[in-house]
Protein backbone atom coordinates (compact mmCIF):
# COMPACT_ATOMS: atom_id res chain seq x y z
CA UNK A 1 0.00 0.00 0.00
CA UNK A 2 1.35 3.43 -0.94
CA UNK A 3 1.77 5.83 1.94
CA UNK A 4 0.05 9.21 1.87
CA UNK A 5 2.24 12.09 0.65
CA UNK A 6 3.83 14.25 3.31
CA UNK A 7 2.09 17.56 3.83
CA UNK A 8 4.22 20.29 2.21
CA UNK A 9 5.94 22.81 4.46
CA UNK A 10 4.12 25.73 2.81
CA UNK A 11 0.72 24.23 3.67
CA UNK A 12 1.80 23.49 7.24
CA UNK A 13 3.05 27.07 7.64
CA UNK A 14 -0.20 28.44 6.20
CA UNK A 15 -2.22 26.28 8.61
CA UNK A 16 -0.10 27.47 11.52
CA UNK A 17 -0.63 31.09 10.51
CA UNK A 18 -4.40 30.55 10.50
CA UNK A 19 -4.28 28.43 13.66
CA UNK A 20 -6.43 29.06 16.72
CA UNK A 21 -5.66 31.92 19.09
CA UNK A 22 -6.48 30.78 22.61
CA UNK A 23 -8.18 33.94 23.85
CA UNK A 24 -10.60 34.17 20.93
CA UNK A 25 -11.49 30.49 20.98
CA UNK A 26 -11.96 30.53 24.76
CA UNK A 27 -14.41 33.41 24.48
CA UNK A 28 -16.39 31.82 21.68
CA UNK A 29 -16.49 28.42 23.36
CA UNK A 30 -17.84 30.01 26.51
CA UNK A 31 -20.54 31.74 24.49
CA UNK A 32 -21.45 28.64 22.50
CA UNK A 33 -21.45 26.55 25.64
CA UNK A 34 -23.98 28.85 27.25
CA UNK A 35 -26.27 28.58 24.24
CA UNK A 36 -25.55 24.89 23.58
CA UNK A 37 -24.81 25.46 19.89
CA UNK A 38 -22.42 23.50 17.69
CA UNK A 39 -20.06 24.81 15.01
CA UNK A 40 -18.83 22.90 12.00
CA UNK A 41 -15.53 24.73 12.58
CA UNK A 42 -14.75 22.40 15.49
CA UNK A 43 -16.77 19.32 14.59
CA UNK A 44 -15.19 19.04 11.12
CA UNK A 45 -11.71 20.13 12.32
CA UNK A 46 -11.55 23.10 9.93
CA UNK A 47 -7.99 24.43 9.47
CA UNK A 48 -9.20 28.05 9.36
CA UNK A 49 -10.80 28.06 12.80
CA UNK A 50 -8.22 30.47 14.20
CA UNK A 51 -8.51 33.05 11.43
CA UNK A 52 -12.30 32.94 11.33
CA UNK A 53 -12.94 32.87 15.08
CA UNK A 54 -10.46 35.68 15.62
CA UNK A 55 -12.59 37.70 13.20
CA UNK A 56 -15.87 36.72 14.94
CA UNK A 57 -16.84 34.55 11.97
CA UNK A 58 -18.08 31.01 12.35
CA UNK A 59 -20.45 28.47 10.83
CA UNK A 60 -23.22 27.26 13.10
CA UNK A 61 -24.14 23.58 12.82
CA UNK A 62 -27.74 22.73 13.63
CA UNK A 63 -29.56 19.42 14.19
CA UNK A 64 -26.89 17.99 16.48
CA UNK A 65 -23.38 16.77 15.82
CA UNK A 66 -24.12 13.24 14.60
CA UNK A 67 -24.64 12.60 10.88
CA UNK A 68 -26.69 9.82 9.31
CA UNK A 69 -24.19 9.54 6.47
CA UNK A 70 -20.59 8.33 6.45
CA UNK A 71 -18.64 10.30 3.86
CA UNK A 72 -15.05 9.20 3.46
CA UNK A 73 -13.59 12.67 3.98
CA UNK A 74 -15.59 13.97 6.94
CA UNK A 75 -14.61 14.04 10.62
CA UNK A 76 -18.17 14.39 11.96
CA UNK A 77 -19.47 11.36 13.86
CA UNK A 78 -21.90 9.00 12.12
CA UNK A 79 -25.05 7.65 13.74
CA UNK A 80 -28.65 8.47 14.53
CA UNK A 81 -29.20 11.93 15.98
CA UNK A 82 -31.68 13.00 18.62
CA UNK A 83 -34.91 14.90 18.12
CA UNK A 84 -34.46 18.48 16.86
CA UNK A 85 -34.34 21.06 19.64
CA UNK A 86 -37.23 23.50 19.09
CA UNK A 87 -35.20 26.21 20.83
CA UNK A 88 -32.09 25.67 18.69
CA UNK A 89 -32.97 28.33 16.07
CA UNK A 90 -33.24 30.94 18.84
CA UNK A 91 -30.01 29.77 20.48
CA UNK A 92 -28.20 30.25 17.17
CA UNK A 93 -29.79 33.67 16.70
CA UNK A 94 -28.84 34.79 20.21
CA UNK A 95 -25.26 33.58 19.72
CA UNK A 96 -25.04 35.51 16.45
CA UNK A 97 -26.46 38.61 18.13
CA UNK A 98 -24.00 38.39 21.02
CA UNK A 99 -21.12 38.10 18.56
CA UNK A 100 -22.41 41.09 16.60
CA UNK A 101 -22.64 39.07 13.40
CA UNK A 102 -24.25 40.63 10.35
CA UNK A 103 -23.52 37.65 8.12
CA UNK A 104 -24.54 34.31 9.59
CA UNK A 105 -23.63 30.95 8.06
CA UNK A 106 -25.68 27.90 9.05
CA UNK A 107 -25.08 24.28 8.10
CA UNK A 108 -26.15 20.91 9.45
CA UNK A 109 -25.34 17.28 9.57
CA UNK A 110 -27.37 15.09 7.20
CA UNK A 111 -30.56 13.96 8.94
CA UNK A 112 -32.07 11.36 6.62
CA UNK A 113 -33.88 9.96 9.68
CA UNK A 114 -36.17 13.00 10.04
CA UNK A 115 -39.49 13.31 8.15
CA UNK A 116 -38.36 16.57 6.51
CA UNK A 117 -34.62 15.73 6.67
CA UNK A 118 -34.08 18.92 8.69
CA UNK A 119 -35.47 21.44 6.21
CA UNK A 120 -37.88 22.88 8.78
CA UNK A 121 -35.07 23.52 11.25
CA UNK A 122 -33.10 25.41 8.59
CA UNK A 123 -36.16 27.54 7.85
CA UNK A 124 -36.81 28.22 11.54
CA UNK A 125 -33.15 29.17 12.12
CA UNK A 126 -33.06 31.62 9.20
CA UNK A 127 -36.28 33.24 10.43
CA UNK A 128 -35.05 33.40 14.05
CA UNK A 129 -31.81 35.12 13.02
CA UNK A 130 -33.68 37.66 10.91
CA UNK A 131 -36.14 38.26 13.75
CA UNK A 132 -33.41 39.04 16.29
CA UNK A 133 -30.97 40.69 13.83
CA UNK A 134 -33.18 42.27 11.15
CA UNK A 135 -30.27 43.55 9.05
CA UNK A 136 -28.37 40.25 9.05
CA UNK A 137 -27.86 38.12 5.94
CA UNK A 138 -27.99 34.34 6.27
CA UNK A 139 -26.12 31.80 4.13
CA UNK A 140 -27.04 28.12 4.42
CA UNK A 141 -24.97 25.07 3.55
CA UNK A 142 -27.48 22.26 3.13
CA UNK A 143 -27.44 18.50 2.58
CA UNK A 144 -29.12 17.21 -0.57
CA UNK A 145 -32.50 16.41 1.07
CA UNK A 146 -32.41 13.40 -1.31
CA UNK A 147 -33.45 15.76 -4.08
CA UNK A 148 -36.82 16.65 -2.54
CA UNK A 149 -37.97 19.92 -4.09
CA UNK A 150 -40.57 20.55 -1.36
CA UNK A 151 -37.89 20.42 1.34
CA UNK A 152 -35.66 22.73 -0.67
CA UNK A 153 -38.54 25.16 -1.09
CA UNK A 154 -39.09 25.15 2.69
CA UNK A 155 -35.54 26.46 3.13
CA UNK A 156 -35.66 28.96 0.28
CA UNK A 157 -38.99 30.39 1.41
CA UNK A 158 -37.16 31.69 4.50
CA UNK A 159 -35.03 33.80 2.11
CA UNK A 160 -31.36 33.01 2.71
CA UNK A 161 -29.09 35.20 0.57
CA UNK A 162 -26.89 32.25 -0.45
CA UNK A 163 -27.79 28.57 -0.74
CA UNK A 164 -24.69 26.39 -0.66
CA UNK A 165 -24.68 22.71 -1.52
CA UNK A 166 -21.41 20.93 -2.15
CA UNK A 167 -20.63 18.49 -4.95
CA UNK A 168 -17.37 17.90 -2.99
CA UNK A 169 -15.47 16.13 -5.78
CA UNK A 170 -15.44 15.18 -9.45
CA UNK A 171 -17.95 12.79 -11.01
CA UNK A 172 -15.64 9.75 -11.14
CA UNK A 173 -14.66 9.93 -7.47
CA UNK A 174 -18.07 10.83 -6.08
CA UNK A 175 -19.23 7.26 -5.26
CA UNK A 176 -16.10 6.68 -3.18
CA UNK A 177 -16.01 10.09 -1.52
CA UNK A 178 -19.78 10.36 -0.86
CA UNK A 179 -21.23 6.83 -1.04
CA UNK A 180 -24.69 7.90 0.17
CA UNK A 181 -24.94 10.91 -2.13
CA UNK A 182 -25.18 11.30 -5.90
CA UNK A 183 -23.19 13.69 -8.08
CA UNK A 184 -26.10 14.40 -10.42
CA UNK A 185 -28.51 14.80 -7.51
CA UNK A 186 -26.30 17.53 -6.09
CA UNK A 187 -26.37 19.32 -9.42
CA UNK A 188 -30.15 18.89 -9.44
CA UNK A 189 -30.41 20.54 -6.01
CA UNK A 190 -28.51 23.58 -7.27
CA UNK A 191 -30.59 23.74 -10.45
CA UNK A 192 -33.85 23.51 -8.48
CA UNK A 193 -32.69 26.26 -6.15
CA UNK A 194 -32.26 28.66 -9.06
CA UNK A 195 -35.64 27.71 -10.46
CA UNK A 196 -37.42 28.17 -7.12
CA UNK A 197 -35.61 31.38 -6.13
CA UNK A 198 -33.69 33.02 -9.00
CA UNK A 199 -32.53 35.89 -6.76
CA UNK A 200 -30.82 33.57 -4.26
CA UNK A 201 -27.13 33.03 -5.02
CA UNK A 202 -26.07 29.40 -5.28
CA UNK A 203 -22.70 28.09 -4.23
CA UNK A 204 -20.75 24.84 -4.19
CA UNK A 205 -17.37 23.49 -3.17
CA UNK A 206 -14.85 21.04 -4.61
CA UNK A 207 -12.02 19.31 -2.76
CA UNK A 208 -8.86 18.51 -4.72
CA UNK A 209 -6.04 16.13 -3.90
CA UNK A 210 -8.21 13.01 -3.93
CA UNK A 211 -6.82 11.70 -7.21
CA UNK A 212 -8.73 13.81 -9.72
CA UNK A 213 -7.21 15.21 -12.91
CA UNK A 214 -7.35 18.80 -14.13
CA UNK A 215 -9.78 17.91 -16.95
CA UNK A 216 -12.06 16.28 -14.37
CA UNK A 217 -11.99 19.41 -12.20
CA UNK A 218 -12.75 21.53 -15.24
CA UNK A 219 -15.66 19.22 -16.10
CA UNK A 220 -17.00 19.57 -12.54
CA UNK A 221 -16.76 23.36 -12.76
CA UNK A 222 -18.56 23.31 -16.11
CA UNK A 223 -21.28 21.12 -14.61
CA UNK A 224 -21.78 23.69 -11.85
CA UNK A 225 -21.96 26.59 -14.29
CA UNK A 226 -24.42 24.64 -16.43
CA UNK A 227 -26.85 24.76 -13.47
CA UNK A 228 -26.09 28.48 -12.99
CA UNK A 229 -24.06 28.12 -9.80
CA UNK A 230 -22.79 31.59 -8.85
CA UNK A 231 -19.97 30.98 -6.34
CA UNK A 232 -17.43 28.17 -6.09
CA UNK A 233 -14.74 27.31 -3.55
CA UNK A 234 -11.83 24.96 -4.28
CA UNK A 235 -9.65 23.62 -1.48
CA UNK A 236 -7.11 20.97 -0.63
CA UNK A 237 -8.41 17.75 0.90
CA UNK A 238 -6.63 17.02 4.17
CA UNK A 239 -7.50 13.72 5.82
CA UNK A 240 -8.83 14.40 9.34
CA UNK A 241 -7.63 11.01 10.65
CA UNK A 242 -5.84 7.88 9.40
CA UNK A 243 -9.24 6.18 9.09
CA UNK A 244 -10.47 8.59 6.43
CA UNK A 245 -9.72 8.64 2.71
CA UNK A 246 -6.00 9.15 2.10
CA UNK A 247 -4.63 12.23 0.40
CA UNK A 248 -3.54 11.36 -3.14
CA UNK A 249 -1.56 14.57 -3.67
CA UNK A 250 -1.03 18.07 -2.34
CA UNK A 251 -1.98 20.50 -5.06
CA UNK A 252 0.54 23.26 -5.78
CA UNK A 253 -0.18 26.99 -5.49
CA UNK A 254 0.23 27.30 -9.26
CA UNK A 255 -2.43 24.66 -9.81
CA UNK A 256 -4.84 26.42 -7.46
CA UNK A 257 -4.27 29.57 -9.50
CA UNK A 258 -4.97 27.57 -12.64
CA UNK A 259 -8.25 26.25 -11.20
CA UNK A 260 -9.22 29.77 -10.16
CA UNK A 261 -8.62 31.05 -13.68
CA UNK A 262 -10.64 28.22 -15.22
CA UNK A 263 -13.55 28.98 -12.90
CA UNK A 264 -13.38 32.71 -13.58
CA UNK A 265 -13.29 32.09 -17.33
CA UNK A 266 -16.39 29.91 -17.01
CA UNK A 267 -18.24 32.86 -15.51
CA UNK A 268 -18.57 32.25 -11.78
CA UNK A 269 -19.41 35.46 -9.93
CA UNK A 270 -16.84 34.68 -7.22
CA UNK A 271 -14.09 32.08 -6.80
CA UNK A 272 -12.05 31.12 -3.73
CA UNK A 273 -9.22 28.71 -4.56
CA UNK A 274 -6.39 27.70 -2.23
CA UNK A 275 -5.11 24.95 0.05
CA UNK A 276 -7.04 25.95 3.18
CA UNK A 277 -10.19 27.13 1.41
CA UNK A 278 -13.33 25.48 2.75
CA UNK A 279 -17.05 25.80 1.93
CA UNK A 280 -17.70 28.83 4.12
CA UNK A 281 -14.29 30.48 3.92
CA UNK A 282 -14.69 34.23 3.35
CA UNK A 283 -18.42 33.58 2.91
CA UNK A 284 -19.49 37.19 3.35
CA UNK A 285 -16.84 38.39 0.92
CA UNK A 286 -18.12 35.89 -1.63
CA UNK A 287 -21.68 37.14 -1.28
CA UNK A 288 -20.62 40.77 -1.64
CA UNK A 289 -18.49 39.99 -4.71
CA UNK A 290 -21.32 38.01 -6.31
CA UNK A 291 -23.71 40.92 -5.66
CA UNK A 292 -21.36 43.46 -7.20
CA UNK A 293 -20.80 41.34 -10.31
CA UNK A 294 -24.49 41.30 -11.21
Amino acid sequence: MLSAPTIPIWIAEEAKKHGPKAQHIRRLRELLGENLTHTVCEEAKCPNVGECWSDNTLTFMILGNTCTRACGFCAIATGRGGAPDPMEPWKVARSAQTLGLKYVVVTSVARDDLPDQGAGQFSATIRAVKSIIPDADVEVLIPDFKGREDFLKTVLDARPVVLNHNTETVRRLSPKVRPQARYDRSLQVLAMSKRISPSTYTKSSIMVGLGESEPEVEEALRDLRDVHCDIVTIGQYIAPTRDHLPVAEYVTPDQFERYSQIAEDLGFNHVESGPLVRSSYHARRGHIAASLSQ
